[in-house]
């Protein structure tokens, strides 16, 4: 099983999940060409893409949804609210509404041989999610945009072999940064972001001995450094408690932008 993100932060977001027979797309916030860019770098075409899944509706996760759908004809999932959501986005274009399924929150589903489980995160969204991804006894979870975690994220998350999860902004950065009050408060909410501490402190609660990787992703480009959130997310780890120490995992930074090294799980 793979796990591949092709661009993580607050302008765009596109991941890859597989096996050897199916090839899944989480989000396609950034252009079609991007997209294709990406997967064409490790091998994989916009052809081989059995379905697209969809944590929610903002820009950042959905702007080349409507491109990839018309020119792949591609299954999207998504929970109902997000749907409805996108249906309103005229700036998506047409989208055959035969394309759409619907998935529920802890209901798994099954595309070819993968199996998919969706589950709730707090964020300012109709109906977000995010998302755990099965191949066999191999499982990947996906866990962005949130404002706060619980028992419920921790257990959801707990047995992953990789995990990507958000570790989007550093609280002083933002405190002192150039974002209107307003947009502060929200980042900081309980239906906002994870700061880097807190992903730190998320991770110390799933970490186990077979746990492969770790990809801190969907870091903002003004309030966040990679060297930041990295080091900040180590400290917590290191320092938490926890039995582990951040030497124990392999841990990267999903780049921005541009393709990061595809994750194969062993």
């Amino acid at each position: 099983m793979r796990l591949c993100s092709i661009a993580s932060g607050s302008s765009g977001n596109c991941l890859y999940a597989a096996n050897d027979d199916t090839h899944i797309l989480i989000d396609a916030g950034i252009s079609k060409k991007r997209i294709e860019q990406g997967l064409k770098s490790f091998g994989t075409e916009g052809t081989d893409i059995d379905a697209l899944l969809v944590t929610h509706e903002h820009m950042d996760h959905v702007a080349g949804l409507g491109v990839m759908a018309r020119k792949y004809d591609v299954p999207i999932y998504a929970t109902p609210g997000t749907l409805e959501e996108i249906q309103k986005m005229e700036n998506l274009g047409k989208i055959d509404p035969e394309l759409f399924r619907e998935v529920k929150e802890d209901v798994k589903l099954t595309i070819k041989d993968l199996t998919v489980n969706p589950m709730k995160i707090s964020h300012d969204a109709a109906q977000p999610v995010g998302y755990r991804i099965a191949y066999g006894n191999k499982k990947v979870g996906i866990c962005t945009d949130l404002g706060v975690y619980n028992d419920y994220t921790v257990e959801c998350l707990k047995g992953m072999d990789a995990l990507l999860v958000e570790a989007n902004h550093d609280v002083k950065m933002l405190q002192v940064g150039p974002y209107p009050y307003y947009l502060k408060q929200r980042i900081l909410g309980e239906r906002g972001h994870l700061s880097n501490e807190n992903s730190g402190k998320l991770l110390c609660r799933i970490l186990h001995d077979k746990l492969q990787a770790i990809v801190l992703g969907h870091l903002s480009k003004e309030n966040n450094l990679p060297e930041l959130a990295y080091e900040a997310v180590r400290m917590e780890i290191t320092m938490g408690e926890n039995p582990y120490r951040a030497e124990d995992f392999r841990m990267m930074v999903a780049d921005r932008s541009n393709v990061s090294p595809v994750i194969n799980i062993a």
